[in-house]
């Protein structure tokens, strides 16, 4: 869609030539939902793809994702083999309802700075306990961690002329056993309920909720909880007026695979060896 109240588009090559942010000001990256529908409150984009941010980063600390990174490119990357997680890299960018197209363009930071419940890369960066940095409006920087980057739906803690930079996975979590678990109302919808469930060296469960929730949740346990200890943390800890509301599931329905999925990801992970 043409964005005709657009009058300037900046190019900056550096943070030091990012312009001052003023009303009417919008980042572009991949561009997917800001040219989906009309922004008559925009005069100038700002491009950030002259920044040229290398979109991955694998290094001993773990993988860096640049906020510019396409999900085609999160999708083709080879990991290395001890990261047993690496599967849900592949699983999240399926879970987009996107065709290819899309896929070549969306980028990792897009979606989750648009923070909507159903985003599957929250979804994979909350569960690999993936911390954000956000290059913020007065020049200086902070770390949070996704699960707290999401506030609720559409909402989360960027504030005007704040942009996110990258996202830094750590390598203890790409090395946990891993089940992924994800449902829609119909075969090529959006999520209802995506949850991921991980298991660390030392025996420790973790159990990330979204799509179903309007923020992420996760649940932390010493050791695999058995089914009633998981479902009662579940029930105790969420309330229902968390759970989300839309055309793409109710809120009912939406706690109710959340439970579902919840201890097929715990029958997974226990029967493995």
């Amino acid at each position: 869609m043409d964005l005709n109240t657009i009058t300037a588009v900046a190019h900056p090559a550096t943070r030091q030539q990012l312009p001052v942010w003023t009303a009417g000001d919008a980042w572009l990256a991949g561009g997917t939902w800001l040219f989906s529908e009309p922004q008559v409150h925009l005069n100038r984009l700002i491009d950030l793809t002259d920044l040229k941010w290398p979109a991955l980063t694998v290094s001993e600390a773990g993988l860096s994702i640049a906020a510019t990174c396409t999900v085609a490119q999160l999708d083709a990357l080879a990991c290395p083999p001890e990261w047993i997680a690496s599967p849900l890299i592949n699983q999240c960018c399926r879970a987009f309802l996107a065709s290819f197209k899309i896929w070549k363009t969306a980028t990792v930071g897009g979606n989750i700075c648009m923070s909507l419940p159903a985003g599957p890369m929250i979804a994979l960066t909350s569960a690999l306990d993936g911390v954000c940095t956000i290059w913020q409006a007065d020049g200086s920087e902070r770390k949070i961690a996704v699960t707290d980057f999401v506030t609720g739906d559409q909402r989360n803690v960027l504030a005007s002329g704040d942009l996110l930079r990258q996202i830094d996975i750590p390598l203890a979590a790409l090395r946990r056993r891993s089940a992924f678990r994800q449902i829609s109302l119909t075969p090529v919808g959006r999520s209802g309920a995506l949850l991921i469930g991980s298991i660390a060296g030392d025996g420790a469960f973790a159990l990330t909720i979204t799509a179903s929730t309007q923020r992420p949740a996760r649940l932390s346990f010493a050791k695999l909880p058995d089914a009633d200890e998981l479902r009662e943390t579940i029930l105790q800890t969420i309330s229902d007026d968390l759970y989300h509301t839309d055309i793409h599931g109710k809120p009912m329905w939406r706690k109710h695979m959340t439970l579902r999925l919840a201890e097929q990801i715990r029958g997974e992970l226990e029967a493995l060896p």
